[in-house]
């Protein structure tokens, strides 16, 4: 009874990760299909290149995702952790939105060489994301910004109260 949420957890992340395999294993089938069957006077080397690309942009953030599902058991077998929660976000869900973009990438390009620049987004929203890390980081250790009048009278009282004496009272008995 106490392994329930760890059992849970790992039927959930088995049934995600089939999910994710199964998406994978179709935007190929149907790439390969239709690309290289049908389309095949059209197909060249930069055809193949992109393959190559998206199979890998799907097998590393797979095998992260994999990574990150697999359960913990004990020494003795007992299963201590179901995985990581595929349903959070962070990381997990940076890698889940990689295997997306490829998935749209991948077939759309089918269509038209042009949704190849759908790839820009990764790099572009890594490159916000680092910005937005940055500046914060960097507001932080400022000392120049000015302080409004209510804060300045905040910060001195706080500091007055803090530089007074301590008295602790005792009870005589």
């Amino acid at each position: 009874m106490a392994n329930q949420g760890a059992k849970k957890r790992k039927e959930e992340n088995a049934r995600h990760m089939a999910k994710l395999r199964h998406l994978i294993i179709a935007c190929n089938v149907i790439y390969f299909l239709v690309r290289i069957l049908i389309f095949h006077s059209t197909f060249t080397w930069k055809h193949w290149m992109g393959l190559v690309l998206t199979s890998v942009a799907y097998f590393i953030p797979y095998q992260q995702l994999d990574a990150m599902a697999r359960p913990a058991y004990a020494d003795d077998g007992e299963l201590i952790d179901g995985g990581f929660d595929m349903s959070t976000g962070g990381i997990c869900g940076y890698l889940h939105d990689i295997i997306y973009i490829t998935s749209f990438v991948q077939l759309m390009s089918i269509i038209s060489e042009k949704f190849w620049y759908t790839y820009l987004v990764i790099p572009a929203f890594g490159a916000y994301q680092s910005f937005g890390f940055i500046r914060g980081f960097l507001s932080q250790g400022s000392e120049g910004t000015e302080e409004d009048e209510k804060t300045r009278k905040k910060r001195e009282k706080m500091e007055k109260r803090a530089s007074r004496a301590k008295f602790v009272k005792t009870r005589n008995r």
